[in-house]
């Protein structure tokens, strides 16, 4: 089988590689060890497998990668305290003789899986209500652009009557000046009508039939 591959990862492959990778890192061991060991298992390059770790993977199980890292902790603790390397749940259970720290051990190694189990139920629980709040929002969203959309149409609309009746009042304006300019020049020559009456002379006639001029 080659050991390249150019084919999508699948979940399997995902799970066993941070399978292999907590485990590791739960053992003290490093990441590269991890990867050439998945690596071997899927057919994949250690590069491969540690490209898809840091850049997929790795987001997934940091509640689990964390769980890992305060276990490597503890065994290393451990193997101060007894001065022995912790290899295995069985050597140390003989090396202290009792039954308690070997139930506590052995929690510990089933700990890890647990742990991914308990992180994949939640983080599916937080996918699906992400996604529930996700279509949630594209409601609003479009709802919010439909009304914006209405909103925009009714603005139009108000401005358009806007420009109208700013348009019709110009008209009714410019027609008033035109009106008072009109009265007052009717008004001016009305009085210069009665000036010109008031200098014209008056005659009447006396009993003679003559004309005579009235001052």
């Amino acid at each position: 089988m080659s050991a390249v591959r150019q084919d999508a990862w699948s979940e399997e492959d995902d799970l066993i590689l941070a399978e292999v990778t907590l485990r590791h890192i739960r053992d003290g061991s490093t990441q590269l060890t991890a990867f050439e060991e998945v690596g071997e298992k899927i057919g994949r390059t250690a590069a491969a497998c540690g490209f898809r770790w840091n850049s997929c993977v790795r987001k997934k199980y940091e509640a689990a990668i964390q769980i890992a890292k305060a276990q490597r902790q503890k065994r290393h603790q451990m193997k101060k305290q007894t001065g022995m390397p912790v290899s295995s749940v069985s050597s140390v259970a003989v090396l202290e003789g009792e039954a308690g720290l070997k139930g506590d051990l052995l929690s510990e190694e089933t700990l890890s899986i647990d742990a991914v189990i308990r992180f994949l139920k939640q983080w599916k629980t937080s996918y699906q209500e992400m996604s529930r709040q996700t279509k949630s929002m594209e409601r609003e969203l479009q709802e919010l652009q439909e009304e914006f959309e209405l909103l925009k149409q009714e603005n139009e609309k108000l401005s358009k009557q806007v420009n109208e009746v700013q348009s019709d009042y110009q008209v009714v304006n410019d027609d008033y000046r035109a009106l008072i300019q009109i009265m007052d020049r009717a008004r001016k020559m009305a009085f210069l009508v009665e000036e010109d009456d008031d200098k014209k002379s008056r005659f009447k006639m006396d009993a003679n039939g003559n004309l005579e001029r009235i001052e």
